[in-house]
């Protein structure tokens, strides 16, 4: 992917990542024109198609932001190991000839952020261990960026914020065993992304913040990596998973506080954001997106499950798939659902939630269950009885996902950015 702008960053010293930041730089130079990079968290393969379509149709890079909770050595929860999910890619954007620049990332990797380690209750040796597996893997496979987040501890007494000081000493022992392995094995450059927001504590205050900077740089300089230094830091800029209100001010701040060093500010949970155009305004690099993806491809399913219903009532199909039903039983019966409960709502049952409450759950948690047998067959009789009567299932639930999407490359500035590129 991206032969050309990958040889030319490779040519300056720089990952991909970098080098495209540092386009985009030169580039508002000349145009006064900000920009924000588009993070998709691939939580299917749906969202995978509809990214690169939408990319290719704006004209604009793509970075594929994932979890370990979603790729991993062992599939995951979209079935995908990393060299798949960059084969995967690879072949979508082939599909579509989409030849612009796309961006693999891992997102929140670090120890107990798999839920995985933190159900099992993993000891931190045997945790950390896994963690670096996972970014051999990943630098194997050619992935471009890599988010150290080592900014949650299980055995910490509840309620007890991890160290700021072990945050900065874990993030460099990380980049330090990711930059031996690359280098050892001549894989090209990568970039670093680093820092968390307030969902797993940690650099949400404006003297943690810095005092995580200083500390990083010192640990880096002294293990002489004077040539590696994160693109991206995340910062807390107002929206988490309940919240979608970009603080435009406090994102300033953060930005002129990394400015120095040489990064950007990284958003994260910019779902469903209501002030995106404020993004590429207040300088921010980049920004994730991933359950809003979820919910418009759940969307798109409930609207072919009427259309569906219609059909039945026609005569025209024989029986329905029950894909809403499936999806519903499927999320309750995962579990998953009980991660995203409130300290108030702990330790209550599915039916004990709100009719609304439920539904949330369910639309953001179809991403854990979408590789579900029983899930898959639902779908492929639904997409069955859609192609028997003459209707493109996958065009109509891509658009969902797509008009999401373009909404983010519009407001970010981002149309036509690859005319731009070098």
């Amino acid at each position: 992917m991206n032969t050309e702008l990958r040889n030319n960053a490779k040519a300056a010293g720089l990952s991909l990542m970098e080098y495209i930041l540092k386009q985009i730089g030169s580039i508002e130079q000349s145009t006064k024109i900000p920009r924000t990079i588009l993070a998709a968290c691939p939580n299917s393969l749906a969202v995978i198609k509809s990214a690169l379509l939408s990319a290719k149709r704006c004209n604009a890079p793509i970075k594929f932001a994932a979890t370990l909770n979603q790729v991993d050595t062992d599939g995951g929860y979209t079935g995908l190991t990393a060299k798949e999910f960059v084969d995967t890619i690879r072949e979508e954007a082939r599909f579509i000839n989409f030849t612009g620049p796309v961006i693999v990332a891992i997102d929140h990797g670090g120890p107990w952020l798999k839920d995985k380690h933190r159900v099992e209750n993993w000891p931190y040796e045997k945790t950390m261990a896994e963690v670096k597996t996972s970014f051999e893997e990943a630098i194997k496979a050619g992935y471009d960026l890599i988010h150290v987040d080592p900014t949650i501890d299980i055995t910490l007494p509840k309620g007890k914020t991890i160290d700021i000081d072990v945050v900065a000493e874990r993030t460099i022992e990380l980049i330090v065993h990711c930059e031996d392995f690359r280098r050892k094995n001549n894989f090209d450059k990568i970039a670093y992304e680093v820092g968390t927001e307030e969902v797993h504590g940690g650099l949400a205050d404006m003297g943690v913040f810095s005092r995580f900077l200083n500390l990083l740089k010192a640990g880096l300089q002294k293990n002489n990596l004077h040539d590696v230094w994160p693109c991206f830091i995340v910062g807390k800029v107002g929206t988490d998973l309940h919240t979608t209100t970009f603080d435009a001010k406090v994102a300033r701040l953060l930005t002129e506080t990394v400015r120095p060093y040489g990064s950007k500010i990284k958003g994260h949970y910019s779902d469903n954001v209501d002030n995106p155009e404020e993004y590429p305004l207040s300088g921010m690099g980049a920004a994730n997106v991933g359950p809003e993806f979820t919910e418009c491809e759940y969307d798109g399913l409930l609207e072919l499950d009427g259309v569906e219903q219609k059909l039945l009532g026609e005569g025209k199909i024989v029986r329905a798939s029950g894909i809403k039903k499936s999806l519903w039983d499927a999320v309750i019966e995962s579990g998953r659902w009980t991660k995203w409960l409130s300290r108030e709502e702990e330790g209550f049952g599915f039916g004990m939630l709100h009719p609304k409450r439920q539904e949330w759950l369910v639309k953001t948690g179809c991403r854990y269950i979408w590789e579900k047998p029983e899930v898959i067959a639902a779908r492929t009789r639904l997409y069955t009885n859609m192609k028997n009567n003459g209707i493109d299932a996958d065009k109509i639930l891509i658009t969902h996902i797509e008009k999401s999407m373009d909404r983010y490359f519009n407001k970010f500035n981002l149309v036509d950015l690859n005319k731009l590129l070098k």
